[in-house]
């Protein structure tokens, strides 16, 4: 059975303003060299600092990434956590070069066309999610998921949202003599954070009634539900493929510590700690903020911009 609900007017069901933005993930990895041999070689983000065992990846001067290194043991699958945390760059040669540097190291890729979108996924090697992601909203829309397909053409046309990208085309936008980058640009950003939970119902009431993003869409079928601002497809994903069981992984594993959602004023930041309480979360203070958990144990920081 399909339970598909795709919000048509986000602006009047949205409670968070549209400047609301995702700010740095938090990520455990066992050791430094083998994280920075993913994200800063293939992904291409720089080392902005390093404090203890802390390492702020980014990209422009603006922090993305924060690896925590010291974790022993890789994640742990079918487990509550991160799925993956998606890097939208600003072009699509951005995407490209990411690719070159993928295949250079003989990196494992999927690149994948969603239509409303470009993702080039990969795993480092904790087995951390990643999506590498170009915004192509005016190729087409998501389709409502009752008539069997994720997503039509700005022509009408259906599309399954799984296409495979056709790689040599997307290195044809480095020309004949490419001049490759070691790392993303200014203007790259987190687009969106893909968790792990047990139930999607209860997700989606605590990520659109709660937190306050627009709901967009739930699918009991396939396992998945999105909410967001005011650009489908998402800024929070999740899904229960870890299985209806799923728990929290086991202490020093590595994985998801938290993940950041950045409030553009006081206001917004008290009306969403008003929810919480309602709600019966749990709520700490924090420097700049609020810290909480989803319903299943995701942590998240909710901070004043």
């Amino acid at each position: 059975m399909i339970d598909a609900r795709i919000q048509t007017d986000v602006r009047s069901a949205l409670i968070l303003p549209l400047a609301t933005k995702l700010g740095p993930v938090h990520i455990a990895v066992t050791e430094k060299a083998k994280a920075l041999a993913i994200w800063r070689d293939v992904v291409g983000l720089e080392i902005i600092a390093e404090t203890g065992n802390l390492l702020t990846l980014g990209a422009g001067g603006t922090p993305l990434i924060v690896l925590e290194t010291g974790a022993t043991r890789p994640s742990v699958p079918r487990t509550i956590g991160l799925y993956h945390v998606a890097i939208h760059v600003p072009t699509r040669p951005d995407l490209a070069q990411m690719a070159v540097r993928a295949l250079q190291r003989q990196v494992q890729i999927s690149p994948t066309d969603h239509l409303v979108s470009e993702a080039i996924y990969l795993w480092d090697l904790d087995h951390n999610g990643i999506e590498i992601t170009f915004e192509t909203p005016w190729r087409g829309t998501l389709a409502d998921p009752k008539l069997g397909h994720y997503a039509v053409t700005t022509e009408g046309k259906p599309h399954s949202g799984r296409e495979p990208i056709d790689l040599d085309g997307l290195l044809d936008e480095l020309g004949d003599k490419p001049v490759l980058v070691p790392s993303m640009p200014a203007g790259t950003r987190i687009g969106h954070v893909h968790v792990h939970v047990n139930d999607l119902h209860m997700a989606m009431d605590f990520y659109r009634d709660v937190i306050g993003f627009a709901g967009f869409l739930l699918i009991t079928s396939f396992g998945m539900g999105d909410v967001g601002l005011d650009y489908a497809p998402h800024t929070i994903a999740f899904n229960i493929w870890s299985g209806e069981n799923a728990a929290l992984p086991p202490a020093g594993a590595a994985g998801l510590r938290w993940f950041t959602i950045v409030l553009p004023d006081t206001a917004t930041l008290d009306g969403v700690r008003t929810r919480l309480a309602a709600a019966k979360a749990p709520v700490s203070e924090i420097d700049g903020g609020i810290e909480t958990q989803d319903p299943f144990g995701n942590r998240i920081k909710l901070l004043r911009a």
